[in-house]
């Protein structure tokens, strides 16, 4: 097999579209573009939800209610596997996760989940744990430490 002898799959090309080639075609007149107006026209693009000048759905319809998503407190997670990497014995807080790069960005403070197995025998310090990583953390003979963001730490994460 050589390149010149390559051909597409069978089915695979299509023979392009003829429009404008007359009215007994199917594809001739309007050439498929409808009647006039801006859309008929080349080179005529409408944005998206864009309604001819009325009032868009998007803007008619009421936007109401509360969101709490603004006011939410945003985790960084750490599973309890990743925490294998620091020493036996080790106290482990938010700033030697992210010194070793497991938690990286601004948030409202460190959740350690439970995904993994533990080996080691660590103090953890954090704001939030799972049910499952504070069993995992215990049953190695480790300590839990829930920790409290201050207001003006918080007020510099966010």
């Amino acid at each position: 097999m050589r390149l010149h002898n390559l051909k597409p799959r069978p089915g695979a090309k299509h023979r392009t579209k003829r429009l404008g080639q007359g009215e007994s075609s199917g594809h001739g007149k309007t050439a498929g573009r409808g009647g006039k107006g801006q859309t008929a026209r080349s080179g005529s693009s409408i944005r998206i939800g864009f309604e001819g000048g009325q009032m868009p759905l998007y803007r008619r319809i009421p936007k109401r209610g509360f969101n709490n998503t603004r006011f939410g407190t945003r985790y960084l997670s750490v599973n309890v596997g990743d925490l294998n990497r620091f020493e036996d014995g080790a106290s482990v807080d938010e700033m030697a996760l992210r010194t070793v790069g497991l938690a990286n960005g601004r948030s409202g403070g460190i959740k350690i989940l439970g995904n993994g197995e533990l080996s080691r025998k660590l103090k953890v310090l954090a704001h939030a744990f799972s049910a499952s990583a504070k069993a995992k953390i215990e049953a190695k003979g480790g300590t839990i430490e829930i920790v409290q963001k201050s207001k003006q730490a918080e007020k510099q994460s966010t």
